[in-house]
C-alpha cells in the first residue's frame, strides 16, 4: 500500500488543523492506519491509530493528544484524517501516517498489548507533512 499525507501547515496556539493520509494500492479497510509525529532529536512518536475489525471501528490515542484530536476513516475515499483542535507549540512536529496489514493487527489484544503506538510496528509508511504551530 501507498500512503500520502497532506494537510500540513502554519496555525496558531488553540487553531485546528486537518490532515489527511490517502491510501492505494492494497484493500484499504482490512489495515491498521496510524499517525505518527516526529521533532529532529527526537523519537518518532505515536498518537493516534483506526482499525475496522468486525465491521466496527476501533482507535487509540496517546494522552498528549486525547480529547483534542480525533481519527476517522472514509472507506470510500481510502483516507484517514486526523482532526487536530486546541493546538499547542509542542504539537509542532512532522506528521507521518503508516499502516500495517497483519492476522492480529486491529484487534482488541493488539491495541491492548501498545501496539497501535509503536512505529517498529508498521510496515508501511507516508511521506511527512510539516505542521508548526506558532505562540
Amino acid at each position: 500500500v501507498q500512503l500520502q499525507a497532506s494537510g500540513g501547515g502554519y496555525v496558531q496556539v488553540g487553531g485546528s488543523l486537518g490532515l489527511s493520509c490517502a491510501a492505494s494500492g492494497g484493500t484499504f479497510s482490512r489495515y491498521a492506519i496510524g499517525w505518527f509525529r516526529q521533532v529532529p532529536g527526537k523519537e518518532r512518536q505515536g498518537i493516534s491509530c483506526i482499525s475496522m475489525n468486525n465491521r466496527e471501528y476501533m482507535s487509540y490515542y496517546a494522552e498528549s493528544v486525547k480529547d483534542r484530536f480525533t481519527i476517522s476513516s472514509d472507506s470510500a475515499k481510502n483516507t484517514v484524517y486526523l482532526q487536530m483542535n486546541k493546538l499547542r507549540p509542542e504539537d509542532t512536529a512532522v506528521y507521518y501516517c503508516a499502516a500495517v496489514l497483519g492476522p492480529d493487527v486491529g484487534t482488541s489484544n493488539w491495541y491492548s498489548y501498545g501496539q497501535a503506538g509503536l512505529p517498529n510496528a508498521y510496515h508501511y509508511w507516508g511521506q511527512g507533512t510539516l505542521v508548526t504551530v506558532s505562540s
